[in-house]
């Protein structure tokens, strides 16, 4: 059985895809088909109060697109010197609170030790933010996208911990989507489950995936890999076969090879 996974192919150092792989466990072929394209902004500025830690009380990271944004300033080569010789070491004396386990080997990959990986949500980490953080502290830094959802900067104003946000990246449709989904339904014919990524993958692919399935769209077991995804799908009308229990490879395919069972699962709330 096929699957169309709405998502960018992990770096090709690093070995196979694990989504890939872990489908291939369930015997699923995957395909990965790049959705989004970002583009940095305000790095001096994300720098600039990188430089001065004694300003916040730690730091928040819940995409792994705002850590790629910090490693672009640690390029050149007098900041990643004042990184590693100081500024590093000021920041492991605080908190960096991450969603996820892509995000925390990439705050592990730039010297920093990540806490709260295994929430897996926004609305967990920031449960978990709020347990350790005292009210009206330092400001925590949050680099994000422009498209960041509201719920952990809502969530932390209500307990009156600050939150500084900064906008380190826009997203956009990849350039080469239309065309990319276009080949893969002509080629593969249409997939048994498509797995979304992110509101902004349902956003960019949902209209052309209706159009290329037709009247076979209801054959479709679409997953989505959280809880905002999924709500992001329900909003544009469409029926949620599965939620991946966590946002990984494991979780991920085992939701959709549930999904695919003849009795497929409830979603989970």
């Amino acid at each position: 059985m096929k699957v169309l996974l709405l998502k960018e192919p992990k770096d090709k150092d690093s070995g196979p895809d694990p989504y890939i792989k872990e489908l291939g466990s369930y015997s699923l072929e995957a395909t990965l088909i790049p959705v989004l394209s970002f583009e940095f902004t305000s790095l001096d500025s994300l720098f600039d109060k990188l430089s001065h830690p004694e300003c916040y009380g730690g730091l928040v990271f819940t995409s792994p697109r705002a850590l790629e944004a910090i490693k672009i300033c640690l390029k050149e080569k007098s900041k990643n010197e004042a990184w590693s010789k100081s500024l590093k070491q000021m920041w492991n004396i605080k908190p960096t609170y991450v969603v996820g386990k892509a995000t925390a080997s990439l705050v592990e990959e730039i010297g920093l030790i990540p806490q709260g990986e295994k929430t897996g949500n926004a609305e967990k980490l920031a449960e978990y933010i709020c347990s350790r953080e005292k009210p009206n502290s330092s400001a925590l830094l949050f680099p994000c996208g422009a498209l960041k959802r509201e719920v952990l900067p809502t969530a932390l104003r209500e307990k009156d911990i600050a939150l500084e946000s900064l906008t380190v990246y826009q997203t956009a449709q990849h350039p080469d989507l239309q065309e990319s989904l276009s080949s893969y339904f002509s080629q593969q014919g249409i997939p048994a489950s498509v797995a979304f990524f992110s509101p902004s993958g349902v956003k960019f692919c949902l209209q052309h995936i209706q159009k290329l399935s037709g009247d076979l769209i209801n054959q479709v077991k679409f997953t989505a890999i959280g809880p905002s995804t999924a709500e992001a799908l329900q909003d544009a009308g469409m029926a949620v076969s599965c939620t991946a229990e966590s946002p990984t490879a494991q979780g991920l395919a085992a939701a959709i090879h549930r999904a695919l069972q003849p009795h497929n699962c409830p979603v989970p709330h």
